[in-house]
């Protein structure tokens, strides 16, 4: 099955500019934030995972036309859908028409500041001693994967470094299909310039630092 992600736009020449916001005010409007309180309180349910989320939002057919909560708001349509939560003339009546399934976990308001204080840890006992050292010089998997994936279309069949070693971590691309979080050896990879942009590259002596899973690289 062919799988496009729409949000993998780094490296790519835009046609509108970028303009910045001003720091601490995130919401343009009242359902923007409604959107963000919801799709948090359904992730804490335990019925998808954050990867999911990303893998909703970035294969939305109209991902180029929506605002950022936009996004948000069609992911979480797209998932509630893909489980049988709600219905389309649910969706459609903007209200409930049938009494709602039971939830495995609910978020209450009270402890809402306490779970997002602890996070979610994404680190794991490794399986396996890791495949690389600092210093070693790799290269970033070529091929296009048909599934979601954290490595950027710009930095794949590249040269680069091991800057850092930093454990092992839930892996996204299994853990946004639901294939439990097969937890794979995640580095800090640093790539030169012009081993991204080749002759477009400004020769300032910049370089790149991407965090990169073991299964996304190979001895260079």
């Amino acid at each position: 099955m062919s799988y496009h992600s729409r949000a993998d736009l780094g490296g790519r020449p835009l046609e509108s500019p970028v303009t910045p916001e001003p720091e601490g005010d995130p919401f343009h409007g009242r359902w923007e934030e409604r959107t963000h309180a919801i799709t948090l309180a359904m992730g804490a349910t335990g019925l998808w995972n954050i990867d999911m989320t990303r893998a909703a939002r970035e294969t939305l057919p109209d991902y180029d036309d929506l605002s950022y909560y936009a996004k948000w708001l069609a992911g979480l349509e797209k998932l509630l859908r893909q489980l049988e939560l709600v219905g389309a003339d649910e969706l459609a009546a903007g209200r409930a028409l049938r009494p709602g399934p039971r939830l495995p976990r609910v978020l209450a308001a009270a402890d809402v500041a306490a779970v997002l204080a602890r996070g979610a840890p994404t680190e794991r006992p490794p399986a396996a001693p890791a495949r690389f050292a600092v210093g070693q010089a790799v290269r970033t998997r070529a091929e296009p994967v048909p599934h979601h994936t954290r490595l950027p279309d710009y930095a794949r069949g590249r040269r680069g470094r091991i800057e850092r070693v930093l454990g092992a971590h839930v892996f996204a691309d299994a853990h946004a299909h639901g294939q439990g979080e097969q937890p794979q050896w995640l580095y800090t990879v640093v790539l030169a310039e012009d081993e991204l942009w080749g002759a477009r590259a400004e020769r300032q002596g910049l370089s790149v630092a991407i965090d990169a899973w073991e299964p996304y690289l190979e001895p260079a």
